[in-house]
């Protein structure tokens, strides 16, 4: 009987140190990083700018290539990295809530729970913007007037199903009101729209207009954060002004569901660790990054919550007829 438990314990004992070799090894070759978008847009600089800062607190000499997979909203990328092996050498950089709100809108080829996160980067906060010039200057006068002249508000944003749309009609829903939306093709056509004048108001990320608050061109009416972003303190959030609505665009690094436990826990330590880099956040500041580590749990948690709330909406009143 002793001897059978001897070699019970030196059995558990390599496995343990087997276990802990393999880890130490990992990652042994290179790791794809699949971004759904292409190559020069805002998701694939902030995936290459962090890629070098992962690979550093990885270890290992690990090295981190940016596969670019743009199509169909992000479908396509999102479903490469769905359907990837789930060892640990196929990450993605995704983007929130076009990651969630793709099967909620259309059968996709993916589902969430597909998905495993790993860890957040970027929480950018969606704005409201008017002109410097325009009628309004807080969340209370959009919403006396609107109430008073229902679809009479013109509300730009850049396409159906967006983070910035969604975050429109969640607003509107809260505040009883209606706008008239107008969707344009991407950020730039809406920021010109905006500083034309063509539409009243506009649904942006804080990151990407600041700069025009800061000059004086725009007015931000608020931001849809807990905590008002570093670069914004003087941007009001929605919470204060008595809207319970936080969303935002959210970029973070996730694996393809069943991901061994160990590799997801040595990625998403390495993943805190770039951020926390001052390297990395000084980087980041140049890039008017609104940074944000949440960690795996939390991340998915947070997901199927939005996941669930938008679905609610969707059965309730569809942004896509």
């Amino acid at each position: 009987m002793l001897g059978s438990l001897k070699a019970t314990a030196a059995a558990t004992l390599m496995l343990a140190l087997g276990t802990g070799a393999a880890l130490a090894e990992y990652p042994e070759r290179t790791i794809e990083m699949i971004v759904a978008y292409g190559a020069g847009g805002g998701t694939d600089i902030a995936a290459r700018t962090l890629v070098p800062f992962v690979e550093k607190h990885l270890g290992n000499d690990a090295s981190i290539a940016v596969i670019n997979t743009p199509g169909a909203a992000g479908e396509i990328g999102f479903t490469k990295l769905a359907q990837s092996e789930p060892d640990g050498y196929t990450i993605g950089f995704i983007n929130n809530p076009n990651l969630i709100t793709i099967p909620i809108q259309r059968k996709a080829r993916y589902s969430l729970d597909d998905i495993q996160p790993i860890g957040n980067v970027v929480y950018d906060a969606n704005a409201f913007v008017s002109r410097a010039d325009g009628e309004f200057s807080d969340l209370a006068a959009v919403v006396a007037f609107a109430k008073e002249n229902p679809r009479k508000v013109t509300f730009g944003t850049t396409g159906i199903g967006g983070d910035d749309h969604l975050a429109m009609a969640n607003f509107a829903r809260l505040a009883g009101i209606e706008l008239v939306h107008v969707p344009f093709q991407d950020t730039p056509s809406l920021r010109t729209a905006i500083l034309g004048g063509h539409v009243q108001l506009a649904g942006l990320n804080i990151s990407e207009v600041i700069d025009d608050v800061d000059e004086g061109s725009l007015i931000a009416l608020g931001q849809m954060t807990d905590q008002p972003w570093e670069l914004a303190t003087d941007v009001p959030t929605f919470v204060g002004q008595g809207y319970d609505l936080t969303m935002g665009s959210q970029r973070g690094v996730a694996a393809p569901a069943g991901i061994p436990a160990d590799v997801l826990a040595k990625l998403e330590e390495a993943i805190e660790k770039a951020i926390a880099d001052p390297e990395f956040r000084a980087a980041a500041e140049k890039q008017r990054l609104p940074l944000q580590f949440i960690d795996s749990a939390s991340f998915i948690e947070g997901m199927k919550r939005q996941d669930s709330d938008l679905r609610q909406i969707w059965n309730e009143e569809p942004w896509i007829k």
